[in-house]
């Protein structure tokens, strides 16, 4: 039985698409003030990444200019959200899992944190991580936390959306992994277990 477990937040405790206005409207105007050095086009399709990936990872992607990314940066830097999010119709499946819970969340930590209390959830878990992804990655954290708490491996199963981030760093550190997957986005990825919601996670915890 698995009773430790390090959560993804975006898209897996609650999804970026149906909080996008609230989340990204300031953002998306703020960009647009500036010389980003793309295409109208491939803004665009940026803005839809920036829903399911980190900005910085993004913003090399796509090209972004880099005169225009220290100003980017501290923007994100000093942005929180401030207004109530709306949470997952599948948290309850989270929430009910017994053992310890830690978030482990890619992005800028006071954004990440405010996401996390405006989702009104700070209380269920015993620590929220955020990854610096222009300096680290989770596999790292997944590592820091083990050797923090001393954690066995072998109790813990890694839930998230991300088969080329918390899904196969999990595995590289063979860590038991659930991969969400509503969209069928990764359909030849591994993971131990796999679901396009959460309804079969406590099986998946042996719970």
């Amino acid at each position: 039985m698995k009773h430790i477990f390090f959560i993804d937040l975006d898209n897996t405790i609650y999804f970026t698409r149906p909080n996008e206005e609230l989340l990204m409207g300031e953002l998306y105007t703020f960009l647009e003030s500036l010389d980003l050095g793309i295409s109208n086009e491939n803004f665009q399709l940026a803005k839809q990444e920036m829903l399911r990936t980190p900005f910085q990872k993004v913003a090399k992607k796509y090209g972004f200019r880099e005169e225009v990314m220290p100003d980017v940066l501290s923007y994100l830097q000093n942005r929180g959200v401030t207004k109530p999010l709306k949470i997952s119709n599948d948290y309850h499946y989270i929430k009910s899992l017994s053992g310890r819970k830690f978030i482990v969340t890619a992005g800028f930590s006071k954004q990440q944190t405010s996401k996390v209390k405006m989702l009104g959830i700070t209380d269920d878990f015993e620590e929220v991580h955020v990854v610096d992804v222009s300096t680290t990655n989770k596999k790292e954290a997944f590592k820091l936390l083990i050797d923090k708490y001393g954690l066995n491996p072998d109790d813990i199963l890694i839930i998230g959306d991300d088969a080329e981030s918390e899904i196969k760093f999990g595995l590289e550190l063979g860590i038991s992994t659930f991969l969400l997957d509503p969209e069928n986005l990764y359909p030849n990825a591994k993971s131990t277990f796999r679901g396009t919601d959460l309804s079969n996670l406590h099986a998946a915890a042996g719970q």
